[in-house]
């Protein structure tokens, strides 16, 4: 008996489950990325117990956040499916859908930043990890909202996959050979992407980005603290930095999914990106807390605008159907500048006894990285010029289409004819 199939929908709903999706998405991220940046209030309570300088002591926070993005392992079990399945729910609304659901790590770093200060005060360091432990097990409810859903142009892929497969079974006694080879042609055609030259911009650029961003959540309360700010003031401070990073979520998310704004999505990225970077290079010159607060307010805004972008450009990219695994790897490419740059933030703070190096390097970083996005664009748009200027010199019935390649209009195969038909009817009076 035939296996009937039930075919998905066209195109991603926009709505219905999605935003219950949308929900699970945001307390994943409350329970990932917001925790993991609670990781900067214990700082000084590990620095003090084990007696280490900030280098040795910032390998904690950098493990937990290079292993959320480089193995499927805890967290990372949860938050890149979560964030994926954001993008397979939703297409017209895509950059408020995922300005709501990552809005959880802003939320959640300014619920929990002063509630794990008092958790400290009252049970110390210790007795805080295990309450966030418990309170993390939430995730499990988070998957349990998680419904996948099949596209149409998810359906008719695994359809010529199976016609392709059964073919195989029917004329080929390899069976072993052929499920290999199989195997190695869905591994290209999911990871093509890979050769794209856009993507391969984009993932040099996330490295640069990625090392950047993460010291300021490892080091932010610690500098505060040594410009004479109160363990409380610090804390709050994450706490502006996380109510911020909501605001710059959900209303760049709303912005850039205008129409005025919708086709210029890459460049509000690398526009947020590089803004980030200013701000770490204003940061030294910041030594009280009248001017930390403006400064966690700028840049935990940007911060949340590019965060929701990245899932956005990602997409533009390489399209809905190859998401899943695109944004597996722009993720897994923040693992090693995670891993690294806080210890080596951390080596330049023990080395010169002050921050300011540790932040111009991360400054720089993140500006090199809107820097080398924008450039590839320009370079990008340029050439494209080029081909038009060189397709209408050569016949102005040539059309450029939008990948760069040239090709003949309707009009000049329509002239062919008329010309053929034309020679015929000459010939014909001529043999009259």
């Amino acid at each position: 008996m035939a296996k009937i199939t039930r075919a998905g929908p066209a195109s991603p709903p926009d709505g219905g489950w999605g935003w219950m999706i949308v929900a699970g998405c945001f307390l994943v991220t409350i329970c990932t990325r917001a925790v993991t940046r609670c990781i900067s209030i214990f700082f000084v309570e590990f620095q003090t117990y084990f007696a280490q300088d900030y280098s040795q002591t910032a390998w904690i926070h950098s493990i937990a956040d290079c292993m959320t993005m480089l193995c499927g392992l805890g967290f990372a079990l949860c938050y890149s499916p979560a964030i994926a399945m954001v993008g397979k729910y939703f297409s017209r609304r895509k950059a408020l859908a995922y300005g709501i659901a990552l809005s959880g790590s802003g939320i959640g770093t300014f619920i929990l930043a002063p509630i794990v200060q008092l958790l400290i005060e009252q049970f110390s360091w210790r007795g805080a990890l295990l309450i966030l432990g418990g309170f993390v097990l939430n995730l499990c409810v988070c998957g349990a909202l998680m419904r996948p859903i099949t596209l149409k142009e998810d359906h008719s892929s695994s359809e010529k996959n199976h016609d392709h497969g059964t073919q195989k079974e029917d004329y080929s006694p390899l069976t072993k050979e052929w499920a290999q080879t199989s195997l190695c042609c869905s591994l290209q055609r999911e990871y093509s992407f890979l050769l794209m030259s856009d993507f391969v911009v984009l993932a040099v650029s996330v490295l640069f980005m990625a090392y950047g961003c993460s010291p300021l959540f490892v080091y932010l309360v610690p500098y505060a603290l040594s410009v004479g700010v109160s363990h409380q003031q610090a804390a709050f401070l994450m706490s502006i930095l996380g109510v911020i990073d909501i605001i710059g979520n959900i209303t760049f998310g709303w912005l850039t999914d205008r129409r005025f704004l919708k086709n210029y999505r890459y460049v509000c990225y690398l526009f947020a990106v590089g803004l980030d970077g200013l701000c770490y290079l204003c940061l030294p010159m910041l030594q009280s807390l009248p001017l930390l607060v403006p400064f966690s307010c700028t840049f935990g805004y940007f911060d949340g605008a590019y965060v929701t972008l990245i899932p956005v450009v990602t997409a533009e990219i390489v399209g809905t159907t190859s998401l899943s695994s695109a944004l597996g790897v722009v993720y897994f490419l923040h693992a090693v500048p995670y891993l690294v740059s806080p210890p080596i933030a951390g080596w330049l703070v023990d080395t010169t006894g002050s921050y300011t190096a540790a932040f111009l390097l991360c400054g720089f970083s993140m500006i090199f990285s809107s820097v080398l996005l924008g450039f590839a664009r320009f370079v990008k748009k340029v050439k494209r010029t080029q081909l038009r200027f060189l397709a209408k010199e050569s016949d102005p019935k040539l059309q450029l289409w939008n990948n760069g390649s040239v090709a003949y209009s309707v009009a000049r195969q329509l002239d062919q004819k008329d010309e053929g038909a034309l020679a015929m009817a000459v010939s014909g009076c001529n043999l009259t």
